[in-house]
């Protein structure tokens, strides 16, 4: 699978990277939804993990505005838990929000899961 990462945070990016690289997957980066966008529209990914907050914008605009394909498995990510916050990702278009900080088993659960779905054993019949 192929891994997308919009995290303007950039220590907070560089874990996230290093461990889901640790993995064996590819990842490709962006620190602002303006370069997200543009690195998107080549880069065939099959999972994204946004940061909400962005210093242009927010990771709801990227699902919104349908940059992102429905059949990507999204998640979000924010430092804020409300409940609010939390129905609003997915009603973007996110399967999951996730706050921070992101532990590795967590990711190991995503990962685990957007294989099942990517893969088709994921699908409610």
């Amino acid at each position: 699978m192929r891994i997308f990462i919009l995290e303007n945070h950039l220590d907070t990016l560089a874990c996230l990277r290093f461990y889901i690289e640790s993995l064996g997957y590819q990842v490709l980066t962006a620190t602002t939804l303006v370069e997200a966008l543009e690195k998107m529209k080549q880069s065939r990914c099959d999972v994204v993990f946004s940061d909400i907050g962005l210093p242009d914008g927010t990771g709801w605009e990227l699902l919104e505005g349908g940059h992102v394909k429905p059949d990507v498995f999204a998640i979000a990510m924010s430092g804020f838990g409300l409940r609010e916050i939390r129905e609003r990702s997915i009603k973007a278009g996110f399967r999951h929000h996730l706050l921070k900080p992101i532990t590795p088993e967590k990711v190991d659960q995503i990962l685990t899961e957007a294989e099942r779905t990517i893969n088709g054993k994921g699908k409610k019949k």
